[in-house]
């Protein structure tokens, strides 16, 4: 994506010791703010999760979109699929959230993406700030057992129909965690939801899933 600017009804800030940008988007009515984590390769300027994160600014919740990496780290490979750092930078947008005076009041959430969901759901581990997590094509296996067995917040996974090693990653994952979970398949859906419509289902089921558990302040 070649934009360089955040979205219209974003700002621009930064996370964290190590500045990883990020784009915020929140209203006085916001009632949660959900944390973006992109897969790899990709960042704060997805064109999905931008729509994603857009949608649910309309349905009344705040949005935090970052690079999980700087760019210096995403030339090294490892780094892009190193969980363990993934979720570390994910717990340090928590904080930076739970801290800031315009978000510290909400309740948290995780929308992750392809590794960024793995990197997600680890990171919210032991973590009783994080309200709920939703995944989107996600590598939900990448968290690996021990810590999916962990995750406390309630999840949803979403796969495409089409995207059949995905799926079967996910349902290990499924039957491996134990929290309040939820498992969607989309009809005619790959895995980057590029096709007709599939994407807005996406949409639908994370509003209902945030609006069902990430209810407003955090406690």
């Amino acid at each position: 994506m070649s934009a360089t600017l955040p979205p219209s009804d974003c700002t621009e800030v930064e996370i964290g010791r190590t500045g990883l940008a990020a784009f915020l988007g929140i209203s006085d009515d916001a009632r949660g703010i959900v944390i973006f984590a992109h897969g790899s390769g990709s960042g704060r300027f997805s064109p999905r999760n931008n729509y994603v994160a857009q949608r649910l600014r309309d349905a009344g919740f705040a949005t935090l979109l970052l690079d999980l990496l700087s760019p210096q780290e995403e030339r090294d490979r490892n780094n892009v699929f190193d969980i363990s750092l993934l979720a570390s930078r994910l717990r340090v947008a928590a904080d930076w959230a739970a801290d800031d005076s315009k978000t510290g009041h909400l309740q948290i959430g995780y929308f992750g993406a392809s590794t960024g969901a793995g990197a997600a759901l680890r990171a919210a581990v032991g973590d009783p700030r994080i309200g709920a997590i939703v995944s989107r094509g996600g590598r939900a296996d990448m968290a690996g057992s021990k810590a999916l067995a962990s995750v406390t917040a309630p999840s949803l996974l979403i796969v495409g129909s089409l995207d059949q090693a995905v799926i079967e990653l996910n349902e290990v994952a499924y039957e491996a965690m134990h929290c309040e979970r939820e498992f969607a398949i989309i009809p005619g859906a790959g895995h980057l939801f590029e096709e007709p419509g599939t994407l807005d289902q996406v949409v639908s089921l994370a509003t209902r899933w945030f609006h069902t558990y990430l209810g407003g302040d955090r406690k």
